[in-house]
């Protein structure tokens, strides 16, 4: 019985899909201005692994996952500098250009870490959908709950009753917020935009016709418009981070309900932050990481998928690079024990059983982590380790099924670095000891030391 917490309740609930047997479920995607860095990564790998643990239910998991190419405003509040430009400028290129390149350089990070990318149309992106923006905006402002001002259209919020039942703020403490500023011809300050026109005298590189004017669709309109095409509405889940909490999926709420008069989804799933260092991620403190940096670094992609694993998805996560390296240590340990052992066999009811209870109570990775090491440990036949390695990695995404079974013939010319090595260690020479095993990776092998010895594999 899968229970997942619902933001919306505040509680631990067990999950019940609208259709038997079947999910449809939206996850926000990456703004493709740059590089989505490790605490992007973090939200999509958790999504990856819920994903897969409701397949391991035994559900049909329908899901859409946005790609935002159009440009809109850097703030909540529908102000500041588009992104999408403000890429283009950086780079010298059009948005269409930094959006294609940034789409590609997404996708590629996605298949280092495993991530099952849902198939077109469902990958949908937003500059593909702006007839269905315009259509949710003119069924807002029919119902009355949409207004036009100078500079667009706006959603009026105290003609939605319950907004705030997500981030449970009320109207006045959100006006409060920092996030949220004032513009003097909003009806409330936590309007929002649904349409913004562009700028007088000025052509914006993405902007389209509408009945209000020439303009570009406001951030949130285009997750309830792509939501609504491909899941219905109500559907199962709505995921995201917690920052999305308080404005974005505030927001989504309101416009969809206002204008299909139906809930927008049954189960609200949010990840937390993933501090570096301790701190919040900031491109002026120079913390902000992407795959490709940390590859350069040295560490395979899947040592952070692992990382993400060691922390609940409802916990603040703390990056550090010690943290990775022993992960990458972990996940290395796995892969070689894997090769010890042999491709058939069953799988084990005990250990089936322990791996679903703890993706079953909340997604609770670190408990599924300690089944894997169980496993490892435990007194049971070479061919059901093999075996249930694999069942329980179609949830993890570790690529043991690169691993099991496949024996290692080491080349002579890594044994006998391997053979200085030791004598390196031996000797105590820790520095002559750290040349070779860089020597040994860059020949394409991993060196762990473990109680039997050195043991090799390749990278």
């Amino acid at each position: 019985m899968l229970k997942l917490f619902n933001t919306v309740t505040r509680q631990l609930e067990e999950f019940k899909p609208i259709d038997d047997g079947k999910v449809r479920m939206y996850t926000c995607g990456p703004t493709v201005y740059w590089d989505a860095h490790i605490g992007n990564f973090r939200s999509y790998v958790l999504e990856d692994v819920l994903v897969r643990t409701l397949e391991l239910n035994g559900f049909e998991v329908t899901r859409a996952l946005n790609i935002t190419d159009v440009g809109h405003l850097v703030s909540d509040s529908d102000e500041g500098e588009d992104k999408m430009e403000k890429g283009a400028k950086r780079e010298n290129k059009t948005v269409w250009e930094i959006a294609e390149l940034y789409i590609q350089r997404y996708l590629e990070n996605a298949a280092k870490l495993n991530l099952k990318i849902p198939p077109k149309p469902l990958l949908c992106r937003a500059t593909d959908h702006i007839a269905e923006q315009i259509e949710l905006v003119k069924i807002l402002m029919d119902k009355g709950y949409a207004y036009v001002i100078s500079d667009g259209v706006y959603f009026d919020t105290s003609k939605f009753p319950s907004y705030g039942q997500l981030s449970r703020q009320k109207a006045e403490d959100k006006e409060e917020g920092a996030r949220v500023e004032a513009n003097p011809e909003k009806r409330n300050k936590t309007d929002f935009a649904l349409w913004k026109f562009s700028p007088k005298n000025e052509k914006r590189q993405m902007e389209w016709e509408s009945p209000w004017g020439v303009g570009f669709p406001g951030w949130h309109a285009e997750c309830s418009a792509m939501a609504h095409k491909y899941l219905g509405q109500p559907f199962d889940i709505h995921c995201g981070g917690v920052d999305h909490i308080p404005v974005h999926h505030e927001n989504e709420i309101a416009q969809s309900e206002a204008a299909y008069g139906v809930k927008l989804a049954n189960y609200w799933w949010h990840n937390e932050f993933l501090l570096v260092d301790g701190q919040k991620m900031s491109k002026s403190i120079g913390n902000v990481y992407t795959i490709n940096e940390l590859a350069e670094k040295g560490f395979n992609p899947l040592s952070l998928r692992y990382f993400y694993l060691g922390a609940h998805y409802r916990q603040l996560q703390n990056f550090t690079f010690e943290a990775l390296q022993a992960s990458q240590n972990a996940l290395n340990r796995l892969w070689a024990y894997s090769r010890e052992l042999e491709a058939g066999g069953s799988v084990l009811t005990d250990i089936e059983a322990d791996f679903i209870a703890a993706l079953d109570d909340d997604l609770n990775t670190p408990k599924a982590l300690a089944v894997i090491w169980k496993l490892v440990d435990g007194d049971y036949p070479a061919g059901d380790k093999g075996a249930t390695l694999l069942w329980m990695d179609k949830v993890l995404g570790l690529d043991l099924e690169k691993y099991v079974g496949k024996k290692i013939e080491v080349p002579e010319n890594i044994k006998n670095l391997m053979n200085e090595r030791q004598k390196a260690r031996e000797n105590k020479d820790w520095a002559g000891s750290d040349t070779i095993r860089k020597q040994i990776e860059d020949l394409g092998w991993i060196i762990e030391d473990t109680k039997e010895g050195q043991k090799a594999m390749p990278k």
